[in-house]
């Protein structure tokens, strides 16, 4: 996707309504739509988690007083879960509590609060553990593809499982003997079940991608959902669409001794410039690998 229509989208893509509505208007994946409209709320959300949770004291009075979460949620434009867990908190509500009270309702303090934690579970199509869910089914799904494609062609592999304490960093196949492609030797594979903009390859690169070169020797990552035109990635590492990974009928054996081979084709290999993406706001300070934070 070039860059000028990916911007186009991240901007316009503001709701999940957005979404809907652009991907009939304009006859584009619904799926796409929504990685990239998940990307853009989930920036936001880090950039401004700080700033909402020092009003927090305000809009808890704003609350007892009537006014329901939801609502404090759409004057911020801010994701209705993470209104409703910085909310329970300021109330008094436990921080262990908080997480299990959106995972089951029931266990509210109390029936106005029961109702408006089901209200924002409605509508948070993201932060929502039903959200969540599909997040991780999207990565399982994406996974199962990759190892398909590895069993079609007889290459054999370890997983992220089989792997899991021997080295720091684990990519999601470890490939037991390397293949071929344009004359690079690749190791191993990662399998992204997103769309690569730049934010996100420099993410990705910093915290797994880097590392894995360095432990591993050259691989390449799959991005199912596409990447930016133009995108760059380090030597070692080839960037590759679901579509052009499918296509390719890999080579198994040692390439001939030569020279490091540049990127093949600007369809095939682009990596990431190295830097500082925002964190999500669910491994921030206060935040929970099992959901966001309270």
């Amino acid at each position: 996707m070039d860059r000028a229509t990916y911007q186009r989208l991240y901007d316009a893509l503001a709701t999940y309504a957005d979404v809907q509505r652009i991907a009939h208007a304009e006859h584009r994946d619904e799926e796409l739509l929504f990685v990239i409209h998940t990307h853009r709320v989930t920036r936001d959300a880090t950039r401004r988690f700080y700033v909402v949770k020092r009003q927090i004291g305000r809009l808890a009075a704003q609350w007892k007083r009537g006014r329901t979460i939801l609502e404090t949620a759409h004057e911020w434009r801010f994701p209705p879960v993470l209104m409703g867990q910085l909310m329970l908190g300021e109330l008094g509500v436990p921080r262990k509590r908080v997480w299990q009270t959106f995972l089951h309702p029931e266990t509210a303090p109390d029936a106005r609060l029961r109702q408006e934690v089901e209200a924002l579970l409605e509508v948070d199509m993201i932060y929502s553990p039903k959200g969540l869910e599909l997040q991780r089914e999207r990565g399982r799904k994406g996974e199962e593809r990759m190892h398909r494609w590895l069993d079609r062609h007889g290459i054999g592999f370890r997983t992220e499982k089989d792997l899991r304490g021997k080295y720091q960093k684990t990519p999601d196949a470890l490939l037991d003997e390397p293949i071929v492609f344009f004359g690079q030797k690749l190791t191993w594979l990662e399998s992204k079940a997103n769309f690569g903009d730049d934010v996100e390859l420099r993410k990705n690169l910093r915290r797994q991608l880097g590392p894995y070169t360095e432990l591993f020797g050259e691989g390449a990552v799959i991005y199912w959902y596409g990447y930016v035109d133009g995108a760059e990635s380090p030597p070692g590492i080839l960037l590759w669409d679901g579509a052009t990974f499918e296509g390719i009928t890999p080579v198994v054996k040692e390439p001939p001794a030569r020279a490091h081979a540049g990127h093949p084709t600007r369809d095939h290999a682009r990596p990431p410039h190295p830097g500082s993406p925002p964190e999500d706001p669910r491994s921030a300070p206060g935040g929970s690998h099992d959901g966001p934070p309270p």
